[in-house]
């Protein structure tokens, strides 16, 4: 089936998966000119009117949905013996698939997941259907972590359906409620027993029930009081196990009655805060049939009206283990003392032997200190201690090193000698030069690169979508005129033209038709002429291809057929000349008539000959002259 053009439409591309009732398959639908992910019902359930009537219930069900949550359907219809379902394509994995893959997933994640599940069952119920089948198998997850859920196979309005068809249980066990199990009536609260199941996986990796077969698991949910996630994973918070056990209870009247209600309490234990009463109640009433201590943190406290947020949760138990008292430390403030006393000691002796030898030599010069790179107030001090005279420079300097308010050079270099009360150039840096802004906007990328560069700016180059001429600079940062230091760095948005849209396919297509199409979709067309054997004015090819990417308003060349260069003359001779003359003329030719006289009956009105005769070539429109017998009246 891979390669194959399926209901005239859809051009497979490979097999996605397989289910219990149908294969998926990626396709390019030709006609959209866009993948799309195609549902055909399997060849061995066609005819059974039961999977039918399943299968045509999801594609009635899921297209009356529209939400960022649930996938979206695009067409359905019956084709090539079977049926199909054309739907939104996903590039991702199933949470089914993220679970398997790597394991309980981070609290947060699982929270903001199961978030999202509700807010797509939130809708349906709303729009009176119930899933039916929540599992992680039917929801997808792409790329930016968005989920969507699908299969709504089984989904049916209301609570009037029940879960038994032909004896059996509809559904996966491991994620059915217990009046699924039981095959009652089930509402929107049994979808929520289920998201329930989900959020246990997500947390702990594994489901609270398990057994051997699917009617060992339905009873377990039907009797057995599941462990909260706390017991398998220490890390789960009090409140969030009573979310989960609330969601799990056996009899729907103590769950969650509403998607929006489950959703409000996880958007507290979220922000930190503590779960209602009415959640803590229904826990512990999930739990009675157990021993607490199974889960000493899972409901440990009374319940009350909604808390005060808490801080969140963090998995760790108290120690109640005395601590020994620290060992006494020595004091340090001593040694620092006696190292202050000894570094002042020295700097005295320095001093004082300065001084000596200035005496000795009889000279009065002293040396220039080195006040590279102090801060300008230390330099001044310690130039005046040495005897000499600061004169300060406060300049702009190139040098990245040179810090404002710092010392970045000096004159005399320090060590000189000179006499005291001498000047000493001190040059303090009032940090990089300021350059102005200048506007670039509207220049191409290449000036405007240059145009920064020269400003002694460094030009930060973004590319993006916009409906100005490519390579032209739409916006910058920061603004022209503004006031920056030197070297800075500033972003320049460069268009790279319209954002692409896909191209729609008209091949085969009448020109007028092909154009209209295209130009409607926001593509100017060029014609081209070529010789070809199809009829004349269809479209027998396109560039770009339909399927591919361009831009809004760039042009899509068609080329167009100028038709057969020859057609085959039909041969008439012996027709009516009623007769000739219309197949003629269907075959695109002229027709003139002659006549001929005759004695014979049986040629009268008959065509005698033909020029040029049947069966050679001549060019459409041509001109065909057939020789009609006329009769000779007695």
């Amino acid at each position: 089936m891979i390669n194959t053009l399926f209901d005239g439409r859809y051009r497979v591309v490979r097999k996605l998966g397989s289910g219990g009732m149908a294969d998926v398959y990626l396709a390019e639908d030709e006609d959209l000119g866009r993948r799309v992910a195609i549902k055909i019902l399997n060849d061995r359930h066609a005819n059974d009117e039961q999977f039918v009537e399943r299968f045509r219930r999801e594609a009635k069900n899921a297209a009356g949905l529209s939400h960022p949550n649930i996938v979206s359907i695009y067409d359905r219809g019956e084709a090539e013996g079977t049926y199909y379902i054309a739907m939104e394509y996903l590039d991702g994995r199933s949470l089914k698939e993220l679970l398997v893959a790597r394991g309980p997933m981070p609290i947060a994640d699982a929270i903001a997941f199961t978030r999202q599940i509700l807010t797509a069952l939130r809708f349906a119920h709303r729009k009176g259907l119930v899933h039916r089948d929540i599992k992680p198998h039917n929801v997808m997850a792409d790329a930016d972590g968005r989920l969507k859920v699908t299969d709504f196979g089984i989904a049916r309005a209301g609570a009037a359906s029940q879960m038994t068809e032909a004896g059996s249980i509809i559904g996966t066990a491991q994620y059915l409620s217990p009046e699924q199990a039981r095959g009652a009536a089930v509402d929107q609260r049994s979808d929520l027993y289920s998201v329930g199941v989900v959020l246990y996986e997500m947390l702990t990796g594994t489901v609270p029930f398990t057994g051997e077969t699917p009617v060992e698991i339905a009873m377990r949910h039907l009797s057995d009081t599941p462990q909260p996630p706390s017991t398998k994973r220490p890390d789960v918070s009090p409140d969030l196990d009573m979310i989960v056990l609330r969601a799990l209870a056996k009899n729907p009247d103590d769950r969650f009655q509403t998607a929006e209600e489950m959703d409000a309490e996880l958007e507290r234990v979220e922000a930190g805060g503590a779960v209602t009463a009415e959640t803590a109640d229904a826990a512990t009433a999930v739990l009675s049939g157990t021993a607490l201590a199974m889960a000493p943190t899972a409901i440990s406290r009374a319940p009350t009206a909604v808390t005060a947020p808490q801080p969140p949760y963090t998995g760790r138990r108290p120690s109640y283990r005395y601590a020994e008292p620290p060992p006494r430390r020595r004091p340090f403030w001593p040694w620092l003392l006696a190292l202050l006393l000894v570094v002042l000691a020295g700097l005295a002796g320095w001093y004082a032997y300065s001084k000596i030898q200035d005496s000795l030599s009889g000279s009065g010069t002293v040396s220039v200190p080195n006040v590279v790179p102090l801060k300008e107030e230390l330099a001044i001090r310690r130039v005046r201690e040495a005897g000499l005279n600061p004169v300060l420079h406060h300049e702009f300097t190139e040098d990245p090193e040179a810090r404002l308010g710092f010392v970045y050079d000096q004159n005399p270099v320090p060590g000189s000698r000179l006499d005291k009360g001498s000047n000493v150039q001190v040059f303090v840096s009032r940090g990089l030069p300021k350059v102005t802004v200048p506007d670039v906007r509207g220049k191409s990328r290449d000036d405007a690169v240059g145009t920064l560069t020269e400003s002694g700016l460094k030009p930060n180059v973004f590319e993006v979508f916009s409906s100005e001429d490519v390579n032209t600079v739409i916006a910058q940062s920061p603004d022209a005129g503004e006031r920056v230091t030197k070297g800075s760095s500033v972003r320049i948005n460069v268009s790279k033209g319209a954002q692409p849209v896909g191209v729609p396919s008209v091949i085969g297509l009448p020109y007028e038709s092909a154009a209209g199409q295209l130009q409607g979709a926001g593509f100017s067309v060029a014609r081209r002429n070529v010789a070809s054997n199809q009829p004349k004015d269809v479209v027998i090819d396109q560039q770009p291809k339909g399927g591919s990417a361009a831009s809004r308003g760039s042009p899509v060349t068609l080329f167009v057929s100028k038709g057969p260069k020859t057609s085959t003359i039909p041969d008439v001779t012996s027709q009516e000349e009623d007769q000739a003359r219309a197949t003629l003329v269907s075959s695109g030719f002229k027709v003139a008539v002659e006549d001929q006289q005759t004695t014979d009956p049986n040629e009268d009105g008959i065509v005698l000959s033909e020029d040029p005769p049947g069966g050679t070539q001549a060019k459409p429109g041509s001109t065909v002259t057939i020789l009609v017998g006329r009769l000779i009246p007695d």
